[in-house]
């Protein structure tokens, strides 16, 4: 059994077990011991295949609520958990956090989701819908039976005995979220921290962008939290137009270990997490590791990811109010064999 296993509830010890490994490793989390006017040495975001290996082993949650188990992270949202977002609600006013489907195809938005009527008459009108969800463009929840790490899902079930075209996912399923979630929400808006509209594609995420995120606004992110990472990507599009998706702004593969420190029960942003290009300091190969931190936290940590959000109202909502915490509700559609699902999340102020 890792060491992780064996001490998870001892919080104290797993924030100095981490902070040591991550020094040991070149990684960034927070908290350096360097005395007050000490020279701060530069921050090293160099993270290897190697380091990637050693986390999947190190960090992992699997067996953490049980070797049955397929709500992963989402554990983390407890009853006390529930009561402490619904006492936010102070207003009353719900922003959604869902982009308008896009049914034009374009470069950022290959699948175009369709919405055809088939009957309009005097009395009724009836319409159907078609969509891929998983991909660029439409606000989605992925399961845990999403992403694997050599052949294996989250808690260590076998791709090959329970994901198949013919019956689709049998653990990890979207089904597993069917009750929803309901939890306190927390959003990062990097562009408002760095003064711009939107980061231009290719720009990392770092755990200091994080942590000052976290001193500006003074709300630390804790276990069972909903965390939603702004990164202007809807802002820039309507400004500039569709862009290449393999070029985006997102978080840089040396936050894994502060994601799980702080234990998130859920990560959202507004494409797929993981900055594109690899900066130089990404030295990762395996072909598991394409979206280092989006596939990692999926199949290692049990944490259910939302892509494709479009944070641009809640963040004008967020900062009208100075309040940047907020309860978060979101349910899938009840898909008992699927691998994630449409989604329109809602915050509540």
């Amino acid at each position: 059994m890792n060491y992780f296993l064996k001490t998870y509830a001892m919080s104290g010890l797993m924030v100095l077990a981490l902070a040591g490994w991550a020094a040991s490793s070149g990684s960034v989390l927070s908290g350096s011991a360097e005395p007050t006017g000490a020279p701060q040495a530069p921050p090293n975001y160099t993270v290897t295949q190697a380091d990637m290996d050693r986390w999947k082993v190190e960090l992992s949650n699997a067996g953490r609520w049980g070797k049955d188990d397929q709500k992963g992270a989402l554990n983390l949202i407890t009853p006390a958990k529930r009561r402490e977002a619904a006492a936010l609600v102070k207003e009353g006013l719900a922003v959604s956090l869902a982009h308008d489907v896009l049914t034009e195809k374009a470069i950022d938005n290959p699948q175009p989701f369709e919405n055809t009527m088939v009957d309009v008459n005097e009395i009724r009108a009836l319409d159907k819908i078609a969509v891929a969800f998983h991909g660029l463009s439409v606000s989605h929840m992925d399961a845990l039976a999403h992403h694997y790490i050599h052949g294996k899902m989250y808690n260590g079930y076998p791709q090959s005995e329970y994901v198949t075209f013919e019956k689709g996912a049998l653990k990890g399923s979207i089904n597993n979220v069917k009750e929803g979630v309901f939890t306190r929400g927390i959003l990062m808006d990097i562009p408002r921290l760095k003064g711009v509209e939107y980061l231009e594609p290719g720009t990392p995420i770092y755990v200091e962008d994080l942590e000052a995120w976290e001193k500006k606004t003074g709300v630390k992110v804790s276990a069972g939290d909903a965390l939603f990472i702004r990164t202007g990507r809807w802002a820039r599009r309507a400004k500039l137009g569709p862009s290449d998706p393999s070029v985006r702004a997102g978080l840089d593969a040396s936050v894994i270990p502060w994601l799980r420190q702080r234990d998130v029960a859920v990560l959202a942003s507004e494409m797929a997490l993981s900055v594109l290009p690899f900066p130089p300091t990404t030295q990762i190969t395996d072909k598991d590791d394409y979206l280092p931190v989006h596939n990692f936290v999926i199949a290692a940590l049990g944490v259910t990811v939302v892509d494709d959000l479009d944070l641009d109202a809640i963040g004008e909502a967020a900062a009208a109010r100075k309040r940047w915490s907020f309860l978060v509700t979101m349910a899938p559609i009840a898909l008992p064999h699927g691998t994630g699902s449409p989604i329109n999340p809602t915050a509540l102020f």
